[in-house]
Formats: structure tokens, sequence, C-alpha cells
């Protein structure tokens, strides 16, 4: 518990020291910690040094694996937990990419379910013993919830009256635990959930694990962080303008964008209330059959019966049969499957291992016999200017709120709301709204008129693109978020497919271009392949709203029969 009446600071170093004491002295490293410069990648056989041999094989077994073991009672529940704790305390050494700890907790709960399943012979649910962990977002019974200000430390959302703190829990918390799930930790966040790097005064930084000089992106950076590092099978974070696929490109994850089909009643947000562009929660996972085995399982759960802005459509096996189907007429078919190919986004290039991430998929769908459409569509520029529009409709009310509660500065990352502004009045949010419709229904007649473009009758099936311009950052040097930010706007379902990461020798820079913009200049420039070494970098496949099963089926066609063949 954190003493109250303090300075910000005082409280953020009780708060981070409390949460190294949540670690067993058994699993903190010995010694001192390698630095950075002395050992930039720490996954594999770096964290693995740490652990046994029977800890590693749990843990490096995905999300699908694990469950077909707790299911059929030939790995316990407390075994895999405990296993996973151990590696994700590690992981928050390495990173520091945890906010809360419940080990204590979580090792209980899964001795409960080895309990039941002695009992019933049988699984709890479609999870049973499966460690799930969640970005601080999320309410979970017994642990709090800061999201990165030091002001809400020892409170529920900054409120120290509020009886909820240590009993309240999300509905995707609960959901998850009908299934069977396991909660051990909540990863850590920016303040404000703002920005494309993970970063607040409670922590300080969370590093990418492949290089930590790099960033692990942002808002879900510490979740993806985390399983990289493979302290997690899988977890969820949330995404307004690509806070689940910038931390999943950048550490060579899964991510899930959907269009509104998760629950998010219950958790703490940023700006709660702004609904031009909606926050939805979305899956990460090593795996793409751990993705889909995490967004299937919360839709058995029906989770619209108890959050109003769901929307009631469960999982839809006969659009991943039609999908199938299209597939297996497309390998002895030339031109059956036709994608839209966004080289860039009209503001920032792709840097050069972002387009040769790009480039090397496309070319591997047209050897396959696919159609590839150059794509042209409404200006994402105006797309992105009027998302940030909606976002920062309050003046920064918000974030100067929640930062004055403690006093804490505004991170140097935080971009958003940095000074006051005046707030937008109802007019004045109406017209954002109503140029939020005209984009999305000039997207949507641009994209349906494709259809003359392809082969097939219809309109291209997917649109392939970069998620950033950029593979990860070094701190504060973002210079590219329209890619996921006019997705958002047009709530669009997105997949990030993993694909490769960057290599010094191969990735030089541009000799010369015509840059689009400034920050275009900025990031050719600032991109240094000896800096910026083995950073993953991913590619979005993007799909119309609530093609959620279409999109996932496609994108394991690509990786695996495409790109993996």
């Amino acid at each position: 518990m954190v003493s109250v009446g303090t300075d910000w600071k005082a409280l953020a170093s009780e708060k981070r020291d409390a949460v190294l004491a949540q670690i067993p002295d058994a699993w903190k490293i010995p010694g001192t910690i390698s630095s950075a410069d002395e050992v930039p990648d720490v996954t594999g056989p770096y964290i693995q040094q740490f652990l046994d041999a029977r800890e590693i094989m749990v843990t490096e077994t995905d999300a699908v694996g694990i469950v077909e073991k707790t299911s059929s009672g030939e790995w316990t529940a407390v075994e895999v937990t405990k296993a996973f704790c151990h590696r994700a305390a590690l992981a928050h050494q390495l990173v520091n990419c945890l906010h809360e700890i419940c080990f204590d907790a979580a090792i209980e709960n899964a001795q409960q379910l080895d309990t039941y399943f002695a009992e019933y012979k049988q699984p709890v649910g479609p999870l049973h013993g499966l460690p799930v962990s969640l970005k601080d977002q999320f309410h979970i019974k017994g642990i709090e919830t800061t999201m990165g200000y030091v002001g809400w430390i020892g409170t529920f959302q900054g409120n120290k009256d509020d009886p909820r703190r240590f009993t309240f829990e999300s509905e995707l918390v609960k959901e998850l635990r009908n299934l069977g799930a396991v909660l051990y930790c909540k990863t850590s966040v920016p303040t404000t959930l703002m920005t494309t790097e993970t970063v607040n005064n409670i922590l300080g930084y969370t590093w990418n694990p492949r290089n930590r000089h790099l960033s692990s992106g942002g808002s879900s950076g510490g979740e993806a962080a985390l399983i990289a590092l493979k302290g997690s099978p899988g977890g969820f974070g949330t995404d307004i303008g690509g806070s689940v696929r910038i931390p999943a490109s950048y550490n060579g994850l899964w991510g899930l964008r959907p269009c509104g089909r998760l629950p998010y009643e219950g958790a703490a947000t940023s700006i709660d209330g702004q609904n031009t562009v909606l926050s939805v929660v979305g899956p990460l996972s090593s795996s793409l059959g751990g993705l889909k085995l995490l967004f299937k399982a919360i839709l058995q759960q029906q989770p619209w019966l108890h959050d109003p802005m769901v929307i009631e459509i469960p999982w839809r096996e006969p659009i991943v049969e039609e999908t199938q189907r299209l597939i297996t007429k497309a390998k002895s078919t030339p031109g059956v499957l036709a994608f839209g190919l966004l080289r860039h986004d009209g503001i920032v290039h792709p840097t050069p291992p972002v387009a040769r991430a790009l480039g090397s998929v496309v070319s591997a769908l047209r050897q396959a016999g696919h159609k590839i459409i150059e794509w042209d569509p409404p200006s994402h520029k105006l797309g992105a200017k009027i998302l940030m529009d909606a976002l920062t409709a309050d003046g920064g009310a918000d974030v100067r709120y929640h930062l004055g509660l403690s006093g804490e500065p505004q991170p140097e990352q935080i971009g958003v709301n940095r000074q006051q502004e005046e707030q937008k009045n109802v007019l004045e949010v109406a017209a954002i709204n109503i140029a939020k419709r005209e984009y999305k229904k000039a997207y949507l007649e641009y994209w349906n008129s494709t259809k003359d473009l392809t082969d097939t009758g219809r309109p291209v099936d997917a649109v392939l693109c970069p998620v950033t311009a950029h593979s990860p950052i070094t701190p504060n040097k973002s210079r590219s978020m329209e890619y996921t930010l006019v997705s958002s706007l047009l709530d669009y379902t997105a997949v990030v497919i993993p694909v490769t990461h960057v290599k010094k020798e191969v990735d030089l820079p541009h000799t010369s271009m015509e840059y689009l913009s400034e920050w275009d200049k900025l990031a050719q420039t600032e991109y240094d392949p000896k800096v910026h070494f083995n950073g993953p970098v991913g590619i979005q496949l993007l799909g119309r709203c609530l093609e959620e099963e279409k999109m996932l089926t496609l994108a394991e066609y690509i990786k695996t029969e495409v790109l993996d063949r």
C-alpha cells in the first residue's frame, strides 16, 4: 500500500517498488542485469537461462497447445500458471512491462481449476488453465488499475472514496474467468494511452525485447513485450488508433482489431464518453491459433448480453468455409482472390525494412496467382485529421485533470493535448461526425469501385498496407500513425501478420527520394539499420467492418501457404 499525501515522485517510486516486491526472491535475476548495450536481445536463449527445461517447454507452447494439455489433464493448471508467472517476472525485470502482479491469486485460482478437473474429469471451459495477461485498463479484483497515472494510485480511477477499488471486475475479466482462464498480471501502458510508445511516470519506459534500445510500441506495449518474451501465451489490449496493431508489429506478434465484438464494459479509458471513434478490445498472441482461440472463446460468452455496445454476432463458421472455398479455387484458378496494395499513405513512405516486408508479401501473392490492385483511396491525411479532431475535442481537459490529481508532468512522448486548447462545442462535434460519415461513405464507394479492376466481379477481398511507416523506433521518434488511424476511423477489421525483422546488411537507408512531407523526411533520415536492427516488422491485412472471420482465414492462408511455403 502506497502512502497518502506524498509528492508524485514518492508515490510513483513506492508503487514501482511495490510491484517488484510481488516477485519472489527465487525469481529475481541474480546480480546486475545486463545492459541493452551488452545484450540488446533478451528473447530466446537469454531469458531461457533463468528457467528450467520444463518451464521452457511449457511457456514456449502456444495457447492452443496449452489448452489441449490442460483440458486433457496432461498438464495441471498450477504447473502452467507457475511457469508463466516465473517467466513474466523475468520479462518485467528485463523490459519493464508489468503494472500489476497477482501471482499468488493466480496460483490459487489454478488450484481450483485442477480440483474441478479432478472431480468432474472435464475442463471448466475452452480456456481451462490458460494464463491470460491483460492491459492495465481492465479491473481485476484485488489489484489496482492505475493506467499509468500517478494520481490513480490508491484510488479507483482517480476517486479515493470509490468503494469499487479492489472489488470491481471488468466484463472481459468476468468472461475470461467463466472460460477457465487464469489471470496473473496486468501490463504497462503509456499515460493517457494516446501514444505509440509505452512510458509513464510510475514504471518509466517499456523496451522492445528484440532490441532494448527500441520501443515496444503503444499503447498496448507492455502486453506485446510480455508476449514477445513468452511471459504470456496471449492477452488483450485496446485499440483506438493502432494501440493493438502497432505493438503487435513492433514485437513480431499476431494482433486483431475487431469491430466492436468484444466487451469494453467496465474498463478504464481516456476521454471516456467520446464516441465519434470508439476504442475496441482486441487480442494479441504469438500464434494465429492463439489469436483465434481468444477471440472465439469470448464470443462464446455472448458478451452482448452484458455490454450494450457489443454487436450481437457470434463466430460465423459459414464465412470461414466460404473464404476457404475461395482460397481452394484460387489455387487452381489465377485471379480468384484480389488484394488492394497501399504502398504509402501520402504522408510517410515506408522505411526500407517495412517496404521489404510489404514487398515480400505482395511478391508471394502475385507468384501464387492472385490479383494485386494499386490502392488509391480518399486522402488518408484527411481521415487522420478527422480522427484527431475527435480525440482532441475536449481541448485536453481529461488529460489535464488526471495528471493534475498528482501534479505529475506529462511524459514527452504524449503529444496530444499537451497545451490547453479551446474545447469544441456541440455544433463543432457534430461537424466532425458529419465529416467522418462523409469520409466513410467515400471510402466505401472507392472500395466498391474496385470490382471493375478485379477478375472476380467482386471488389478486392482485402487490402495490404504497412502498420506504421517505420520499424520499432527509438524513444520519441514516432513519425507515422496514419496507416492505423484511418482504419480506426473507418471501423475496419485489421489483422497484423508478423513478417520479418530489420537486417543491418539488407535494409539500407534510401539513398535518394522525394519526401511526401516533413514527417516523411524525419522518418527516412532518422532510420539507421545499425540502430534499428532486429526490430520486428508486420503488415496489416484490412477488411471491411465486421469481416473478422474472413480476414483471419485469409491471414492464415497468406502466412502458412504463401509466405512460409
